[in-house]
């Protein structure tokens, strides 16, 4: 098992090399270490966020299939994002201050979030089916809610915030880096307690609560969790589909066991390689033409019905 964990450590550290020596002019190479380092910055830390994020939300669901963005979390981020741009016009000074805009879309992402899921999860006890069939009308009426904002929007505004609900590495947000570095930071040490608890949740709740878990508490805490490392990623680069659907996956069927720190280390260093490699073919096949959030979205969904078709079970794990 760490022998796999240290060779897909290695491999991730030369990926991160070779992007880094790429095609290296002698003459040039502050210049464009300048451009690579905060791009990989970003994948790094897109890369925690949601690797990390996905598969928690797996055992906290007990579903291998269900990540956040399949019940709408991307959607209701880019709602919440455009929300604030509608209200209060991309000149304002909460919109124009990167790190007060930050603040402002995780704020509101951890209330509504948290608020609406818990109860959703809550009513529907857990089940499977029913959380995937609301999360499916909930994507597609947060999404229209949306665009009924954007059609009516200021023209201008609208320029401006469409750059933003896009993923793309060569548009990040540079004055957020740092502090969506140490709230990642922070909220990780904060949960600590909660996220060595991974391993008897996936147990189920009468197992947990047998061994002295609060269950609920737990569930509440992680949820808040990893909606707001899911908000850190996408405020940061955008909204990317699918991404966790992937790599938490590979994860499980290349490490085969219940112990979360093997998987959740596996799976951030999935979404490392992988978005590494989108990055690659956007800027050397592409040329730009395309932002990476396309390529991703079509493997992710050809490996979700993939999933389906070969019968992967919707109930458990």
């Amino acid at each position: 098992m760490q022998l796999k964990l240290i060779t897909l450590t290695l491999l991730a550290l030369s990926a991160v090399a070779a992007y880094l020596c790429w095609d290296l002019h002698p003459k040039y190479w502050q210049f464009a270490l300048e451009l690579r380092i905060p791009k990989l910055a970003a994948m790094s830390l897109a890369a925690i966020c949601i690797g990390g994020a996905s598969l928690i939300f797996q055992t906290l669901i007990n579903n291998v299939m269900v990540t956040p963005c399949l019940l709408g979390m991307n959607s209701l981020y880019v709602l919440l994002h455009t929300l604030l741009v509608f209200t209060l016009g991309m000149g304002s000074f909460i919109v124009t201050n990167k790190n007060l805009a930050f603040l402002c879309d995780l704020g509101l992402m951890a209330v509504v979030a948290v608020s609406v899921y818990s109860y959703l999860f809550a009513k529907t006890k857990y089940n499977v089916l029913y959380v995937l069939l609301i999360g499916t009308v909930l994507t597609t009426f947060l999404t229209s809610v949306q665009s009924t904002m954007v059609r009516t929007m200021d023209p201008n505004d609208y320029d401006a915030l469409l750059t933003t609900l896009v993923a793309s590495f060569d548009q990040v947000n540079h004055e957020v880096l740092l502090l969506a570095a140490a709230l990642t930071i922070a909220l990780t040490v904060l949960c600590s307690p909660q996220l060595k608890l991974l391993d008897v949740l996936v147990l189920g709740k009468v197992q947990a609560q047998a061994l002295g878990v609060n269950y609920d508490g737990t569930l509440r805490t992680l949820l808040l969790y990893v909606t707001l490392l899911i908000a850190i990623a996408t405020a940061l680069v955008g909204p990317i589909s699918f991404m966790g659907l992937i790599t938490t996956n590979v994860a499980r069927q290349l490490f085969a066991t219940y112990r979360h720190r093997y998987l959740i280390a596996g799976s951030m260093l999935f979404t490392l390689l992988i978005l590494i490699a989108g990055q690659v073919v956007i800027e050397r096949v592409f040329v730009y033409a395309i932002p990476i959030s396309v390529i991703i979205t079509i493997a992710g969904g050809s490996y979700f019905l993939y999933l389906i078709i070969r019968g992967t079970k919707l109930q458990g794990t």
